[in-house]
């Protein structure tokens, strides 16, 4: 018997993908509903990411985060989307561009000589959060750095475009550098998370190296991989 009161282990997570074929909010509506009617223990609560591979035009994001979260789903995020205006689209909606597996991420296409340089929104600011983060609720932090100062529970998520810390127990979902910043981080002092995610490239729980289970870690990308290190 240990002399500790808790345990930490590691875990899996069961996180499916829909692959979409039409746009139309209502048709996907009833779509998932009649899939959830199928199998309705297995995909209550269940965390999804939408992969929009197959869907051609344009999509109303909010409407289609709202379809997901009415049917009983979380969306992750979204993977699948190789046009740079859609994944800006996608990005402003506060909703995280993920890739599947060894998926590598699209290259961006040649700029006309004539055409005027992108502008870059600057991460300039911080939101910081002192209160948990409870299952269920979702926090967004555009264009910036997102802080927690209290732990995260399984089931919520933490998205930033730039940096995420966490001083505190981080059991949730954390996507930094969710509008495709590459240098983004995560910063834990605790980490014992669902999925983690920078710029889209992610790792599930049974992913993250079993040694950090529970220690203050810090993780960035080395060119197109996750990698991951004592937080000293």
């Amino acid at each position: 018997m240990s002399n500790t009161p808790i345990e930490l282990k590691g875990s899996s997570f069961t996180l499916s993908v829909v692959h979409l074929h039409d746009a139309h909010p209502e048709v996907i509506r009833k779509a998932l509903a009649e899939k959830i009617a199928q199998a309705p223990a297995f995909l209550k609560n269940a965390p999804v990411v939408v992969n929009i591979s197959d869907v051609h035009g344009p999509l109303n994001w909010q409407a289609l985060h709202d379809v997901v979260l009415a049917s009983g789903l979380h969306l992750v995020g979204i993977s699948g989307c190789k046009d740079d205006v859609l994944r800006a689209e996608i990005s402003q909606a506060g909703i995280a561009l993920l890739t599947e597996g060894k998926e590598k991420p699209a290259r961006p296409a040649p700029v006309p000589p004539v055409a005027p340089e992108p502008i870059v929104t600057p991460v300039t600011k911080t939101r910081l959060i002192d209160l948990p983060v409870r299952s269920g609720q979702r926090v967004y932090a555009p264009n910036c750095d997102l802080i927690v100062t209290n732990h995260v529970s399984a089931g919520a998520e933490l998205i930033a475009d730039g940096n995420i810390h966490v001083y505190g127990m981080m059991r949730g979902r954390a996507l930094a550098g969710a509008s495709g910043d590459r240098d983004a981080q995560i910063f834990c002092t605790n980490l014992a998370a669902e999925l983690v995610s920078i710029a889209g490239v992610y790792w599930l729980s049974d992913q993250i190296p079993a040694t950090f289970s529970g220690k203050a870690a810090r993780l960035q990308l080395a060119e197109s991989d996750l990698t991951i290190q004592p937080l000293n």
